[in-house]
């Protein structure tokens, strides 16, 4: 039930970087309703993905005061190896050499979204409404209305909009964005192998996309237990989603020698890889964050790390402006200032880097190895990329 007809922000969307705003926003001492379309009971079940959480994300969830129930249940990862095609290990991240206790951990999405909901409901800034799906928008100099498909209103001094990357805020907004297919697929799943993992996180570059393997904490047996992402060329990914013992194949074929037999695979899904950029953030009275403002190709990990970043920055800029009109335009603008620079130089990189590493001429694969060669023994540039790879904007 909504509790009042009028707030300081609408949040619309109940996805991680959505709970995450709202959280901060409460927080901070916003009157905050967030609008979730879904239930957060199915999104828990049907959700089989992890979230790969940077050092920088965990700071960010510190701040929406969650992170201590999070690290409980997160598997750190304390190295990272780069290979590319049937190369030995090229680049390697180790968190060894560093102050810090992990570059980052891995968390089941379920996991995430059943704390961030029940954080939602103790916060006594925050209400969080589920199965609310939006019907329209109304702005005028002193207010936005969302307006509900059961015909109900709702007054807030600003919307904005984190439901994905088909985002109806972004419609509505008329705001267009640069968009294209990557014509492939990214298939998920859970994988149980015979030796632990050692909390390594894997990025393998092949001709027909990376193949990630990332560390995840053991299950209630005990069993050693990674998540992948794998990237096929769109179209041939039914087999392996339909016929269990040809994808353990190619998982066998594909795991290093070092996690041993691979025993078990759980559920898979498949998604369509694409890429999408708005070209604004905001509008009077409204704004995006994460993927309704920028959806990247997961070769990174860093989805979600950047819709944080979103979050935060956000949530900064209205906080210093509490006394103001936080819709209008010209406090607005300053997030999307803040934002574009990062978001911009993420979503080339990962477009260039999936371009690159998804080639299978014999020049390029060569300028590959070289480069990564480079990286590993220069070590200011090894220092910028493991920096990235954190969600740092210092140097660790």
């Amino acid at each position: 039930m909504i509790k009042s007809k009028k707030y300081d922000v609408i949040v619309v969307g109940g996805g991680l970087a959505g709970m995450t705003q709202a959280l901060l926003l409460g927080n901070a001492g916003f009157k905050t309703l967030c609008l979730d379309q879904g239930s957060i009971k199915n999104q828990i079940r049907s959700d089989e993905r992890t979230t790969a959480i940077s050092y920088g994300s965990s700071k960010i969830l510190a701040q929406a005061n969650i992170w201590q129930d999070i690290i409980p249940h997160g598997c750190p990862i304390t190295d990272i190896q780069i290979l590319n095609g049937d190369s030995p290990v090229l680049l390697d991240f180790d968190v060894t050499n560093l102050n810090k206790d992990a570059l980052g951990w891995i968390v089941d999405n379920g996991l995430l979204r059943s704390i961030m909901a029940k954080a939602l409901k103790k916060n006594k800034y925050c209400t969080h409404i589920e199965n609310a799906k939006l019907a329209d928008v109304r702005i005028d100099d002193h207010k936005a209305v969302a307006i509900l498909e059961t015909g109900q209103s709702i007054e807030a001094k600003l919307i904005i909009g984190a439901d994905g990357r088909q985002s109806k805020i972004r419609a509505l907004m008329r705001v267009a964005v640069k968009e294209w297919s990557y014509e492939q697929t990214a298939i998920i799943a859970v994988i149980t192998h015979e030796k632990p993992h050692q909390n390594i996180a894997v990025e393998h570059f092949k001709n027909e996309g990376p193949f990630a393997i990332l560390p995840m904490n053991d299950n209630n047996n005990g069993g050693y237990r990674s998540a992948i992402v794998w990237t096929l060329h769109g179209g041939n990914e039914k087999p392996y989603l339909e016929n269990d013992a040809l994808f353990l194949v190619a998982m066998r074929e594909r795991f290093p020698d070092f996690y041993g037999d691979i025993i078990s695979a759980g559920k898979r899904a498949a998604y369509p890889l694409n890429l999408i950029h708005a070209y604004h953030y905001v509008t009077p009275r409204m704004a995006l964050i994460a993927d309704a403002a920028h959806g990247i190709h997961p070769i990174a990990g860093q989805g979600l790390n950047l819709g944080l970043r979103d979050a935060a920055a956000l949530c900064g800029i209205l906080t210093t402006h509490k006394n103001d009109d936080i819709g209008a335009i010209n406090i607005l603008q300053k997030y999307e200032v803040a934002r574009r620079s990062d978001n911009t130089s993420m979503v080339a990189a990962t477009d260039l880097l999936n371009k690159l590493f998804s080639n299978n001429m014999k020049s390029v694969n060569i300028m590959r190895s070289t480069g990564l060669k480079l990286i590993e023994k220069i070590a200011p540039a090894k220092k910028f990329f493991m920096k990235q790879a954190m969600g740092l904007k210092k140097a660790p």
